[in-house]
């Protein structure tokens, strides 16, 4: 009777996994099928320090973010970061730091060019919209913390003339512009100069990140700034307290003037758990809590890919249509799936950019 027994769970238990597997490769049809119609966006990755300064060791796994990953995960566009670390807020260290990005967009551009049958190089969505049709890939170009204007509100406009469409405000420490998450209270938010920086910010049209910023400074930005702000690669406070991620409260200030929530795809974003044990799961749960809480038009996706990011089925580009898999198992419509993935950011963008064009 035992045997018999076990023999009738062992078939269930093989017939609910043959199920399941149906159900996946399913769910992975549809998945395919809507990458092809609609025009998916990450807004965060630092392959730019591997594309710039390929011998440099590094204790972060690289290898995340290419342009053949991004067709086989069917992601269309990525924000490339040219990532500065926090250094001295000399004069020395802020010129330096002003090299260091001019050096990194640089040599994006001049990658992309070198990879012009693979990709190309976007400044606005009608750019991403022209070539979606082309299968080629789209890299949009950014910077990754204000340490590098140090205090000359003219690299903003350098910046904004050498095509960067977005700026992570800070990194991990405080700079001239404001306070970081990561750092004792310096201007209890954004400095003199850093309002400035907001107002040109505005006046050229180029997108403010507000990841890596205190919460202080998050909401003195969403006050101040005439156009909807980001934060590009983060995650939910009430689901993990990591003082990375961003409140309620600043979910809300930022939805309500428009703005949008990008969660992370990084396990340390996500969840106390081990990273093996973090999946695409733990990356929609964030996901859900920004709708729930704000609706469906204020989050979308930065992955953090190059710079630590990955969780158990979503470790590279190439593997970001799971995410989707899991937006269909939640019952998420085609209609919402497509603004989570771009439609959102390129309807910030539209918005951000009307007095460029």
């Amino acid at each position: 009777m035992k045997r018999f027994t076990s023999i009738v769970l062992f078939v269930a238990f093989s017939f609910s996994l043959t199920l399941l597997k149906g159900q996946d490769e399913r769910l992975m049809a549809i998945a395919d099928s809507l990458h092809r119609t609609f025009i998916s966006i990450d807004t965060h990755n630092d392959a730019s320090i591997k594309i710039n300064f390929p011998d440099r060791p590094s204790s972060t796994y690289k290898g995340q973010v290419s342009f053949p990953l991004m067709k086989e995960g069917g992601l269309d566009v990525a924000f490339f970061a040219a990532f500065v670390s926090q250094g001295p807020r000399t004069e020395e260290g802020h010129q330096k730091a002003f090299e260091n990005a001019d050096f990194q967009l640089k040599g994006l551009k001049a990658y992309v060019q070198e990879h012009s049958d693979e990709a190309e190089l976007a400044f606005t969505p009608e750019d991403m919209r022209r070539i979606k049709p082309t299968g080629r890939s789209t890299m949009v170009l950014s910077i990754e913390n204000g340490y590098c204007l140090g205090t000359d509100l003219s690299k903003v406009q350098y910046f904004s003339d050498l095509g960067v469409q977005m700026m992570t405000i800070c990194h991990n420490g405080n700079n001239e512009v404001c306070d970081s998450y990561r750092d004792t209270v310096q201007f209890g938010g954004l400095s003199p100069f850093g309002r400035e920086v907001i107002k040109e910010m505005n006046r050229l049209g180029m997108m403010i990140d507000v990841a890596h910023a205190s919460k202080a400074t998050t909401l003195e930005v969403a006050a101040l700034s005439e156009d909807p702000i980001m934060t590009s690669h983060s995650g939910v406070y009430a689901l993990y307290d990591n003082l990375r991620n961003v409140s309620d409260e600043e979910i809300v200030v930022i939805a309500s003037k428009g703005g949008l929530i990008q969660i992370g795809i990084g396990a340390f974003f996500l969840s106390p758990l081990p990273r093996t044990e973090v999946g695409v799961t733990h990356i929609v749960d964030h996901i859900d809590h920004v709708v729930n809480l704000v609706g469906i038009e204020h989050v979308g996706i930065g992955s953090d890919f190059d710079g630590g990011a990955g969780v158990t089925g979503c470790n590279s580009m190439g593997e970001m249509k799971n995410i989707t898999v899991e937006l269909l198992r939640r019952g998420y419509t085609h209609d919402q799936i497509a603004l989570i993935w771009g439609g959102n950011v390129m309807r910030m963008m539209e918005r951000v950019q009307k007095k460029k064009f």
